[in-house]
């Protein structure tokens, strides 16, 4: 919602700093994921584990870099046409970005989160705590949200 005195340039100025100060926070965590996520395959026990869980692995990582290369997407998108007056096409693809970013690191994070349950329990065990994983971040990332937004 615009303020009222607030010009067109000035709103799509705000709208762009707050929508790259909230990527900055879903950067340094996904980065921090996806860090993880490599290690993991030049652990000693990686040699050991079945295809299941490098197929899991494999996915996992693919979903994290995914989100990394979305999150980070619309800082470059500034850099490279912020100049050209393109600001309102750069926050509408940068919101599309973010909210598709968003979607594939929560899904980087459930399966990080399977991964690890497979790893310590398995079975059944791990695929409910997954399940619970999906339901948290769905419900706390997108459902409540969607439920709170108001058409416009």
């Amino acid at each position: 919602m615009s303020r009222p005195e607030e010009s067109e340039q000035r709103q799509l100025a705000r709208n762009l700093s707050e929508l790259l100060q909230e990527l900055r926070v879903a950067q340094g965590g996904v980065q921090i994921l996806f860090g993880f996520l490599l290690s993991i395959a030049f652990s000693d026990r990686y040699e050991d584990v079945n295809g299941y869980i490098r197929v899991l692995h494999l996915i996992t990582v693919v979903l994290a870099a995914a989100a990394v290369a979305l999150l980070t997407a619309p800082a470059s998108w500034h850099r490279l046409l912020f100049r050209q007056g393109m600001r309102k096409e750069i926050i509408e693809t940068a919101n599309v970005f973010a909210i598709t970013g968003m979607v594939f690191l929560a899904l980087a994070m459930i399966g990080t989160v399977l991964l690890l349950g497979e790893a310590i329990v398995g079975g059944w065990l791990a695929i409910a705590i997954g399940v619970l994983a999906l339901v948290g971040f769905a419900t706390l990332w997108f459902v409540l949200p969607l439920l709170r937004r108001k058409d416009s």
